[in-house]
């Protein structure tokens, strides 16, 4: 696939770009080497002004940009311009605690002075995805910028627009020219920038293949680079939950972004005291749930992203219906123009089938019926990813032992799994290496010096 603007609602083609060329590449990192030698030197307190500048277009432009992202990848309009103000926030949150967290730390030891310092790198590649594609976005350059290194974005193929209107938003801010520079290139063209001394580190958030691949030509490299992989969140629910809004976050959960998230909830995994409630009740929802065009307000899910992720969703759940499974609803792709595939619940998964231990990247909720709390933390544990997990249940020690327990980055009780800039994110196991955002994300991309003074 080129680099293009393929409207998934209708299948049109609305622009298309050429890739750089190799002569072209080289003139951004040049200026990305050239203008970080600079940058580096300059305040937190003026980064923070251009960081602050940048929320408040975001804000005020919040619709147009929403409009793009639904135009490019299809997410729901409401939701697009949710992740517009999102990345706002975490623009704000930086510009305001940066200063802080950079900080020189003194540590008592027999030297006459000796303290840890934070010190930018220079340019960092951030490969990112479609699925959130402004937010992805926002989350790596917020830290990053205010760290003092310079950022260079390879977005997803399929949301260009998105990813020329960061990189303007970024200099409108006043940000200078190289700070942050979108390389329209293909997949094919990466390793090429990775492998470039002046690169000095990257980060991707994407498929686990794709990390594997960058985590490899990076290593050769001995670079460092963060990976927030593939999820298979599961979201327990124990006999003494709050069953209403247990079922009404569920939806949500699952649904957020059509279904296309790492950190949905993907596995619902019940015990059998409450399993039948639990199963009408959220069939009932599911049945209320508008597929259509997602530019309309009242539109729940919109289309997938390309046709190939609807014909990996749709292979997937065929195979799992050979494994065993049953269909509550769905199943199979909508007829007519665009990417449509609708609310489906899968039960009685096998749980030692592939499908099982897959990421199910759309709206497919599986369900599975458990006794007790030891057989829904052993199943929850047990496929290759490990990036958040949802827990329902009023109990203490339940809360106590899920939240050590479960192997995963990130374990909200009571509360769907989500992202806050106040928090580091990240996973475990296949779902990656390393954590953005809070603290622990702005120092993934600095040295940390000790420097001792006799």
């Amino acid at each position: 696939m080129g680099i293009a603007t393929i409207n998934p609602t209708t299948g049109e083609t609305i622009k298309t770009f050429d890739a750089l060329t190799a002569i072209e590449i080289e003139h951004k990192l040049a200026l990305a080497q050239q203008t970080f030698e600079a940058y580096r030197n300059t305040t937190l307190k003026r980064r923070s002004q251009w960081l602050t500048a940048a929320a408040v277009i975001l804000e005020l432009e919040k619709a147009a940009f929403g409009k793009i992202m639904t135009l490019e990848m299809g997410k729901p309009l409401k939701a697009a311009i949710g992740e517009v103000e999102k990345c706002a926030t975490v623009c704000r949150f930086y510009a305001d605690h940066a200063a802080a967290f950079l900080a020189d730390v003194s540590v008592p030891t027999d030297a006459s002075k000796s303290f840890v310092s934070y010190q930018p790198i220079g340019a960092v590649l951030a490969v990112m995805p479609w699925n959130f594609p402004f937010w992805q976005v926002f989350r790596f350059a917020a830290p990053a910028l205010m760290a003092g290194n310079v950022g260079l974005l390879k977005h997803a193929s399929n949301v260009p627009q998105s990813a020329l209107a960061i990189e303007s938003i970024l200099q409108r801010a006043g940000f200078p020219e190289g700070a942050f520079q979108t390389l329209l290139i293909g997949s094919d063209q990466v390793a090429a920038v990775v492998t470039d001394d002046r690169v000095k580190a990257a980060t991707l958030t994407g498929s686990e293949s794709a990390g594997a691949s960058l985590a490899a030509t990076a290593g050769k490299q001995i670079k460092k680079v963060v990976l927030e992989l593939g999820g298979s969140d599961p979201f327990i629910v124990l006999p003494s939950a709050d069953l209403e809004t247990a079922i009404a976050t569920a939806v949500t959960a699952r649904m957020i972004n059509n279904g296309q998230s790492c950190i949905a909830a993907k596995r619902f995994i019940v015990a059998d005291a409450i399993y039948d409630e639990f199963e009408k009740r959220l069939l009932e929802k599911y049945q209320t749930l508008k597929v259509g065009d997602p530019m309309l307000t009242d539109t729940d899910i919109g289309p997938l992203a390309t046709p190939g992720i609807l014909q990996d969703l749709e292979q997937q759940v065929q195979t799992a219906i050979q494994q065993g499974a049953q269909v509550l609803i769905g199943g199979k792709p909508l007829d007519g123009t665009g990417n449509f595939y609708p609310p489906t619940i899968l039960t009685q998964v096998p749980i030692d089938s592939s499908t099982a231990q897959e990421e199910l990247f759309g709206p497919v909720a599986m369900l599975f019926r458990v006794a007790n709390i030891d057989d829904a933390i052993r199943l929850a544990n047990s496929t290759p990813f490990g990036l958040g997990a949802s827990a329902w249940t009023t109990d203490q020690a339940e809360q106590d032992r899920l939240a050590h327990e479960l192997e995963a980055g990130s374990v909200f009780i009571n509360s769907m799994v989500k992202s806050d800039p106040r928090l580091p994110f990240g996973g475990i196991k296949r779902s990656g290496f390393g954590r953005e955002l809070g603290v622990q994300g702005i120092h993934e991309f600095v040295n940390i010096k000790t420097v001792w003074v006799q």
